[in-house]
């Protein structure tokens, strides 16, 4: 009886997670995602510390 009721919940999911997609105007998240990263990256790469220079670094 569990994997029914395991089944039910997840088919029931996909389909209400189709018609979402199909009808409503749903961001892309991977796009957001990849936007985020890149932003983060950006603002890291301007505030981040010097490297301070120690003698047997040459």
């Amino acid at each position: 009886m569990g994997i029914i009721r395991s089944c039910f919940s997840f088919i029931t999911g996909t389909m209400l997670g189709v018609y979402v997609a199909q009808n409503y105007n749903v961001p892309n998240i991977k796009k957001l995602a990849d936007t985020g990263l890149l932003m983060a990256k950006h603002i890291e790469e301007n505030y981040r510390k010097p490297r301070k220079k120690r003698e047997d670094d040459d």
